[in-house]
């Protein structure tokens, strides 16, 4: 049985991460999670500990930085952390219910394939879709998604998902130092590099729902960054 690390990215998610941390833990004896905290003045990281010393001791784990430092180098400070703990796969997932925690089995699943070296949550293959989204947000995804694939190539419908699973072989050929990004282009240059390294990159439908409860990260100059990168990450050399 494959042994799996959720990663969780958090700023200022008091509300949600008793909650998420207690859904992830409940598809699979064999799931850990690892909160990656970078110093939210909420409280987030206080929480995480003490469920690390009263239930979960050893199934939660925690990484605190100093600061917003960004959401790639988060998740390739949980990739460095999960490759040295001896993880089989390891999964990115947001905080705030946006992924059902309930399709993390249906992602590992996904990765049986000798073949398939990332698997996506996808909003954009047939059975998958969005909950509770404005259209504007719906024409901006819908657009990235489509400019990023005519730029780059990738046969994949959703490249800006941020719900995947990745197999420890394909992060271990990966040299994470290349990731240059680290905001909305972060989740497009890593299927980018899968691809580019020969990887067939598995799409599991997903309903996307819109957060509940706390804050969107979600600003302009991280969608900027989205758009400029695409040409950037294009011209360069991942394999």
């Amino acid at each position: 049985m494959s042994k799996v690390l959720v990663i969780i990215p958090t700023y200022n998610e008091k509300e949600n991460i008793q909650a998420i941390i207690e859904a992830v833990l409940s598809q699979d004896h064999n799931y850990h999670v690892l909160v990656v905290d970078d110093g939210s003045p909420d409280g987030t990281a206080a929480i995480v500990k003490g469920l690390q010393t009263t239930t979960y001791k050893e199934e939660l784990h925690l990484l605190e930085r100093e600061g917003k430092l960004g959401l790639g180098t988060a998740y390739t400070a949980g990739f460095r952390y999960g490759l040295e703990q001896g993880y089989d796969i390891l999964m990115e997932m947001d905080a705030d219910f946006s992924h059902n925690p309930k399709d993390l089995p249906r992602l590992v699943a996904a990765l049986a394939q000798p073949e398939t070296g990332m698997a996506v949550g996808s909003r954009y293959v047939k059975g998958g879709g969005f909950r509770n989204w404005d259209k504007y947000r719906l024409m901006l995804s819908y657009g990235a998604s489509i400019y990023t694939r005519i730029i780059t190539g990738m046969p994949v419908k959703d490249p800006t998902a941020g719900f995947v699973a990745y197999k420890r072989e394909t992060l271990e050929k990966m040299d994470l130092d290349k990731i240059q990004f680290i905001g909305y282009a972060f989740q497009i240059e890593m299927k980018y590099y899968c691809h580019k390294l020969g990887y067939k990159i598995q799409e599991v439908p997903i309903t996307f729902i819109d957060r509940e409860l706390g804050v969107s990260k979600m600003n302009m100059s991280i969608v900027q960054e989205g758009i400029l990168g695409v040409l950037k990450m294009r011209m360069r050399q991942y394999s």
